[in-house]
């Protein structure tokens, strides 16, 4: 954006942006030249009442120009701001006609430093140039020097206050867009939240109310049938006992999401324990992130889950080895009776090893599957 040609921001020109402090101090000094005008109108005594009335008068009427000159400027209405400009400038030289040259002066002076401070530079300093060389003509002064400098200093004075009004708006641009940027990124950290959240209901429940309803099925069909009773009570059971694993899981994924799950090889070694699996580890344990925590379990159980359905009798070892920057699980099984697949797309459910890699890769690592020696082999790292 040109300086020269473009206005001061609306950050800049608003009051509202200013410290509360510094608005009350400006609100006092206005008030305090808008008395001392009057008090020195009134306290002259040499104007008659009708004089002394249009004087006090004019100088109301001027604080009303100022005041829409604000207003006028802060909407970006160049037209209006300039014919406020040219009524200040006139009430100068209407004050030069009523013998009072030092209320031209500060008419003048204010003119020039109001202009610089909130009009484009391009037309700012033209209209400061005008008020300043009136000032400098009409200006009572031993001395042309004096004058000079005097009106150099309200440039200066002018156009510092344009640059510190700049820098305020500037700050409190930023200021702004940090706070849109922290509110979009606690939206963002809500959405990855509820993401993971429905990840876990997902890989949980569905995979405990499906297999559930697998169970209940078989048993209505057998009571249809007219089955003995254990074996209807046989699939009752499972279902049972899948409803119970289901709310021990949900609890567990519950206690993850708090951050309070324990250790994951904690965890290994109960399953390994319920399994007859066997569990190695290698480098150096350390509390891992929640989500990698919560992949390496869920990629341990599925596989483990697999290896028992398709494949009963296997060996199964588990080794989790803690790297520098990642963690990484193999599980590996051989010497079944069957083939076990555990292949990617095996996944009744949506709960089987294909949403165990999309949750790998979510996190940023990988999970590998395939047919190695006489069993079957999955590898998951992911980084911790």
């Amino acid at each position: 954006m040109n300086t020269w040609t473009s206005w001061p921001s609306r950050e800049a020109l608003s009051r509202e942006m200013r410290p509360r402090a510094r608005r009350r101090v400006g609100r006092g000094i206005r008030l305090a030249l808008t008395g001392a005008a009057l008090w020195g109108i009134i306290a002259k005594g040499e104007l008659r009442p009708w004089a002394s009335a249009g004087a006090c008068l004019g100088v109301l009427v001027l604080y009303g120009v100022l005041w829409c000159y604000f207003r006028t400027t802060l909407r970006h209405r160049l037209g209006p701001a300039l014919g406020m400009v040219a009524l200040l400038v006139a009430g100068g030289a209407l004050a030069v006609g009523a013998d009072a040259p030092f209320a031209a002066v500060m008419l003048w002076c204010g003119c020039a430093v109001l202009a610089l401070e909130r009009l484009p530079m391009t037309v700012g300093l033209p209209v400061a140039v005008v008020a300043l060389t009136l000032f400098v003509l009409f200006a009572r002064s031993d001395s042309w020097l004096v004058t000079l400098l005097t009106a150099l200093g309200v440039c200066l004075a002018g156009y510092t206050v344009r640059l510190d009004a700049e820098a305020r708006g500037n700050t409190h641009r930023l200021l702004a867009q940090e706070r849109a940027a922290r509110k979009a990124e606690a939206e963002t950290a809500a959405l990855a939240e509820r993401a993971r959240i429905a990840r876990e209901i997902h890989d949980v429940l569905a995979h405990s109310l499906s297999a559930q309803t697998v169970h209940l099925e078989a048993a209505r069909l057998l009571v249809e049938r007219g089955a003995e009773r254990e074996l209807v009570l046989e699939r009752v059971v499972a279902a049972r006992r899948m409803a119970r694993e289901g709310l021990a899981e949900t609890r567990q994924a519950l206690s993850a999401l708090r951050g309070d799950m324990t250790a994951v090889e904690d965890f290994l070694r109960e399953l390994v324990a319920s399994q007859g699996a066997r569990l190695e580890v290698d480098g150096e344990p350390r509390r891992l992130p929640a989500e990698a925590g919560l992949a390496v379990r869920r990629v341990a159980q599925e596989a483990m889950t697999n290896v028992r359905k398709h494949a009963p009798g296997a060996d199964v070892v588990l080794r989790l080895e803690y790297r520098p920057d990642e963690v990484e699980l193999e599980f590996r099984d051989f010497g079944g009776r069957s083939p076990v697949d555990n292949s990617l797309g095996v996944s009744g459910s949506g709960y089987g090893l294909r949403g165990m890699r999309e949750r790998a890769e979510l996190l940023g690592g990988a999970l590998d599957a395939g047919p190695a020696e006489e069993g079957f082999v999955v590898r998951l790292r992911v980084p911790a």
